[in-house]
């Protein structure tokens, strides 16, 4: 068996070799496309990963929005430590929590209108199958059936797999049956999707698309939604696991739209960086409905390590800290900020970058197709290649990036010519400052340039 300091102690080959056998191999071969393979994190500290070689990496992926507050924040850590200390316990299933208590009475002093009922868990996927569920049962249907957008991501387990949009995620799994599929951001079709069938009891949609590449919907729609639900009686969940927590510069990002949904979730940075938790929030009509007699109280209690203490307490400071430090505030200025400066660089190399979107600190960039970036003459030859070339120019700047500018940006589930940017909320105006100039020295290579200069990363 490994110890805790052979893991620690173990170079950068070793880690590749068990990573390959025991972990997924055919992740590793991307891994090692991008160059994200010749990494080893030692340490992190606030917007920076340390290598095994001392080199600082900026972080502008920021774990699909799970770091918040960067990394290792020390008021977030200072509170783990003393829980620890002081011995507190972990499994409360018998007895009832402080902790997720506090927990759950802060995250509802937060939310808006009667946004008041929570339901703890680990993860986004946990969270949005607590939300889906609780809406159906509230919904009073009996045949339940559930409206989602295309392009969507809700989760990779077995209920809301059924309701993410991903011919690749979902397999050949037997997926539930009892869905439909809109257009996102489209009023008209949702109402006349949802006014088609009366077994239609839940409507569930991202605010803001990340897998699909950072989309937004117009206040129009999301007011739409709140009416045309509000008028047939359906539920609403707003799935705010990547979008919200101060992402977008509201807490919740349909805030920007002045509406409230039955049910919403949140995860990635609800934990702090440091704790796996997820939460449901609904209103107290919604869930007395669904689970409000002790006959059918149980039907969705926390599981094991839901309401766990040492991530109730990290949340109650992350969240203390979120505002104390008013790191919301911070997105929507600092994220304005990153967007004028990519809409500078879009306009210096429109044959390359086809757009820049997003709001606060969640971006897209989105490049052209790789036909589009050549000269004329060539692009009717290279066009046929196009959807087996998609992604591939996102790909060579994000390895390019790391490679020669210490820098980590994301990518997205669906549209792969989209780079996802969502930094610390922590982010400075400095930090986007290095981002963009080197992203724009970069593209200034031109796409030979960039092209020939991955191949040569390849080779060596």
């Amino acid at each position: 068996m490994l110890t805790v300091a052979d893991a620690k102690a173990m170079d950068v080959g070793t880690m590749a070799d068990l990573f390959k056998d025991h972990i997924n191999p055919g992740q590793y071969h991307f891994m090692k496309l991008l160059g994200f393979h010749k990494v080893k994190v030692e340490r992190a500290e606030g917007m920076y990963y340390i290598d095994q070689n001392g080199r600082k990496i900026l972080d502008f992926f920021g774990g699909f929005g799970s770091l918040a507050f960067g990394h290792n924040h020390p008021r977030i850590l200072a509170a783990r430590k003393e829980f620890q200390d002081e011995k507190r316990h972990e499994i409360a299933i018998a007895f009832l929590s402080q902790y997720a208590a506090a927990l759950a009475k802060n995250l509802a002093t937060v939310s808006p209108g009667d946004l008041d009922m929570v339901f703890l868990g680990s993860s986004g996927s946990e969270a949005m199958e607590a939300a889906i569920k609780v809406a159906e049962r509230a919904s009073g249907r009996k045949n339940c059936k559930i409206v989602h957008a295309e392009n969507s991501f809700h989760g990779k387990t077995k209920g809301v797999l059924s309701i993410t949009d991903s011919p690749l995620y979902q397999g050949e799994f037997k997926l539930v049956e009892n869905r439909y599929k809109v257009p996102f951001g489209d009023l008209e079709a949702l109402t006349a999707c949802v006014e088609s069938d009366p077994d239609i009891g839940v409507v569930v949609l991202e605010t803001v698309q990340g897998g699909g590449g950072i989309i937004q919907a117009s206040t129009y729609y999301w007011q739409g939604v709140r009416a045309l639900c509000d008028k047939h009686k359906v539920m609403w969940v707003a799935d705010e696991v990547q979008c919200g927590y101060g992402r977008t510069g509201r807490f919740y990002a349909f805030e920007h739209h002045d509406v409230v949904p039955d049910v919403t979730a949140l995860a990635k940075s609800f934990g702090g960086g440091k704790a796996a938790m997820g939460a449901m929030i609904a209103r107290r009509e919604v869930y007395m409905k669904a689970y409000g007699t002790p006959k059918t109280a149980m039907i969705h209690a926390a599981a094991t390590f839901g309401g766990i203490g040492e991530g109730c307490v990290t949340a109650i400071e992350a969240l203390n800290t979120l505002y104390d430090e008013d790191l919301i505030g911070n997105s929507a200025v600092v994220g304005d900020y990153l967007l004028q400066r990519l809409k500078v660089i879009q306009q210096r190399y429109p044959s390359l970058i086809k757009e820049v979107r997003g709001q606060g600190l969640m971006v897209g960039i989105e490049f052209h197709d790789f036909s589009r970036t050549l000269p004329l003459a060539l692009r009717p030859v290279v066009a046929i290649l196009d959807d087996k070339l998609k992604g591939s120019l996102s790909g060579f700047v994000g390895a390019l990036l790391l490679r020669d500018y210490d820098i980590l940006v994301a990518f997205t589930e669906y549209n792969r010519n989209v780079i996802r940017l969502e930094p610390p909320l922590i982010c400075s105006e400095d930090d986007v400052d290095q981002f963009c100039d080197a992203l724009d020295d970069l593209l200034d290579r031109g796409i030979v340039g960039i092209v020939k200069d991955f191949i040569k990363a390849q080779m060596g």
